[in-house]
């Protein structure tokens, strides 16, 4: 095993040789690769973005409307209009996706329910590579970035994606995918500053290395300050972030392809915690904490063309990074590679099948509070995948059979099997189904943690108290059977209506149970512990329906509309104890948005997004509306102006209330920004 300090100095070097070989690259030639041009004054035509070319739900090209599932798509058009300045701002616009936000740098973001910080059932990658943390089974958000005028496209699955990406793609998967450097040559320089934003800035320059290799480097960093609490106070949230990195593109030759990008980023991010755990009063305390985080990521990969119609890919990743979660500390390295093919046999099969190892290895420091045992733990997992698309009847029916074979450390060998079908009977309507198992395999924190809960006063001996969970060594896989059907029609060129229903048959989901009491005397004074563990307890189903129109209502404006509507019952499974649990309530059953792209003139353009939230009955969480205006001026091709209000009619809000957490949330205020945006 090569020492954690070797593997990053390896990954850093490898980072700077890339970065110094840049000196002696020539410029693109413009007439070859161009400039990086503005389109922001085209709306995308609905016929042009329901034959989007998409990967995430079988990793093969396949078009948006022809899909067999419930998948949207955020274009970079999207992400321009409405000025976007993270990822998860983005992911509002995504029907049947849960987003809120919980301070300046924190999230909750769910899909068809189970909306939770520590969410555990939603699997999201960046070009491939998973963003997914085995420590418990969620997304690091506020680490989680990149220039997002580099982003091509979000896809985004809702339901159930396991058969393709494996375990804990549960509820949906997010796959952010990057644009190729021949996509962004020359230079481009962006600002953003508002009443928050102080400022944020992005950078980046493309060129050639020579005819058939383009390259881009980038840059990007920002302050947030703080926002408020609920009487109206500094809520200490300030967020800053700085990342830099390279991206290189080769044609090699007529049937070999490379990409090469390496990253690194440090940052910090303030919140105030709520410590429990004390011997001695107060057994509750507030305290206003910074969290650290620094890492980098290398990937390659490499595609080859056998004929046509077959195609191999070879990707492998390293991701490194050291977290200091101020009650624990996590550092970890992951090695990942896949191998995948993708090739036509005969006439009625399409088929993708690969295979993949990936290695983790992570180092964790504890408090009182927050520890694991074991401290450090190395992870494997390996897998195999095959799934065949079959053309039933020409051009109108297919169905789609497949399976994923992973080995864990946790639970052993886990079959993610799915077969889904799709009937087309006119070119404007498709009509799909699909039956899925998915797993949500243990993480670290289920197995390993120590966490002191809450400490408190008795009144008889020894007078204290301590509510002790323990992580439990026996926790399985949390499973989900998956019942979809949905419906897409492209009632004329301008308008599109996509709708999908869903029923979610859960079994051993996550709870937690009493597993005795016992006195302990280290660390003083003498106190009584009463201990819990985490258990497989817990079943339920959840069921409902996503809707998304888009209309292109004239040729200088285009609308978007989404509606989601999600029930969820869960019971114990014991039976002993039928109370309403507090999961049932810790998401917005209703969601409603709209958004309007109107073009004024060639050079104006005015957009705008409204969202409403439903009530979070659990948390006391209320309703909201929430409205975000931005008015984008382009004088010249090469220069945007852009001034936007988030929340322009609502002065602050509470978006969510954070369970099993030490974070206290803030209220998320009205926002306004300028953006100005030069090319060259």
């Amino acid at each position: 095993m090569i020492p954690r300090s070797y593997r990053t100095k390896i990954s850093v070097s490898l980072f700077l040789y890339i970065l110094f070989l840049l000196p002696s690259v020539k410029q693109a030639d413009a007439a070859t690769t161009g400039t990086e041009t503005l389109t922001y004054l085209k709306s995308l035509a609905i016929e042009d973005l329901l034959d989007t070319q998409i990967t995430s739900v079988s990793k093969r090209p396949e078009s948006l409307f022809s899909a067999a599932a419930a998948v949207t798509v955020i274009t970079a058009e999207d992400i321009r209009r409405t000025g976007a300045r993270s990822i998860p701002d983005a992911l509002r616009m995504v029907p049947g996706l849960q987003v809120a936000q919980l301070d300046s740098s924190r999230w909750e973001i769910g899909a068809r329910g189970f909306s939770d910080y520590f969410e555990n059932k939603l699997l999201v990658l960046i070009d491939g590579r998973s963003m997914y943390t085995p420590l418990y089974s969620g997304i690091y958000w506020n680490s989680l970035d990149t220039i997002l005028e580099d982003i091509e496209r979000i896809e985004v699955i809702r339901g159930p994606g396991a058969t393709i990406w494996g375990a804990n793609a549960v509820n949906g998967v997010i796959n952010i995918i990057t644009k190729n450097s021949a996509e962004t040559q020359g230079g481009m320089i962006s600002t953003t500053y508002g009443s928050h934003e102080n400022p944020l800035v992005s950078t980046r320059y493309g060129g050639q290395l020579r005819s058939s290799t383009t390259y881009r480097i980038y840059a990007k960093g920002f302050q947030r300050k703080s926002f408020e609490d609920s009487e109206g106070n500094d809520a200490h949230d300030a967020w800053k972030s700085y990342r830099t990195g390279i991206r290189m593109d080769s044609r090699l030759n007529k049937t070999a392809n490379l990409s090469i990008q390496a990253e690194i980023f440090d940052g910090e991010a303030d919140f105030t915690s709520r410590l429990s755990g004390f011997l001695t009063p107060p057994f509750t305390r507030e305290e206003n904490v910074t969290e650290d985080f620094h890492g980098g990521h290398i990937l390659i990969d490499y595609e080859y063309s056998l004929s046509p119609t077959s195609v191999l890919d070879l990707t492998f990743y390293y991701d490194g990074y050291s977290r200091d979660l101020v009650v624990a500390s996590e550092e970890r390295d992951t090695f990942d590679l896949e191998f995948k093919h993708h090739f036509n046999f005969g006439k009625i099969h399409d088929i993708v099948w690969g295979a993949g190892v990936r290695w983790s290895d992570d180092d964790t420091s504890g408090t009182f509070a927050t520890s694991f045992s074991p401290a450090s733990r190395s992870l494997t997992l390996w897998n195999a995948f095959l799934q065949d698309d079959i053309s039933i009847v020409d051009d109108m029916f297919w169905i789609t059979l497949g399976t994923k074979i992973e080995h864990n450390d946790f639970t052993g060998v886990e079959v993610q099997p799915s077969i889904r079908a799709r009937l087309q009977p006119a070119d404007n309507h498709l009509v799909w189904a699909a039956i899925s198992r998915a797993v949500r395999t243990p993480s670290r924190a289920e197995q390993d943690i120590i966490v002191n809960v809450a400490g408190f006063q008795i009144p008889f001996p020894p007078f204290v108290a301590l509510v002790r969970l323990n992580g439990n060594p026996e926790f399985d896989s949390e499973e989900l059977i998956a019942y979809e059907l949905g419906y897409r029609w492209q009632v004329a060129d301008p308008f599109s209506i996509d709708i999908a229903t869903f029923y979610n048959d859960y079994d051993d989901l996550r709870g937690i149970e009493s597993s005795g009491s016992f006195t302990e005397a280290s660390p003083a004074p003498l106190h009584l512990v009463f201990a819990e563990s985490f258990v497989n307890s817990l079943e339920g189903e959840s069921y409902g329906i996503e809707l998304s129109t888009n209309w292109q209502a004239l040729s200088n404006l285009k609308v978007i509309a989404g509606y989601s509507w999600i029930d969820l019952d869960l019971s114990r499974k014991d039976a002993l104890n039928t109370s309403e649990l507090s999961e049932e309530m810790n998401f917005p059953r209703h969601q409603f948005q709209i958004r309007t792209y109107y073009d004024l003139s060639r050079h104006i353009s005015v957009n705008s997004e409204l969202y409403w939230v439903d009530e979070y009955e659990a948390d006391g969480i209320d309703d909201y509306f929430r409205f975000d205006l931005q008015l984008a001026w382009t004088p010249l091709d090469s220069v945007e102006l852009m001034i936007g209000v988030e929340n322009l009619f609502n002065s602050r809000h509470q978006e969510a209330v954070v369970e099993g957490s030490n974070l206290v949330p803030s209220e998320v205020p009205s926002q306004y920004w300028l953006k100005a945006t030069y090319r060259f």
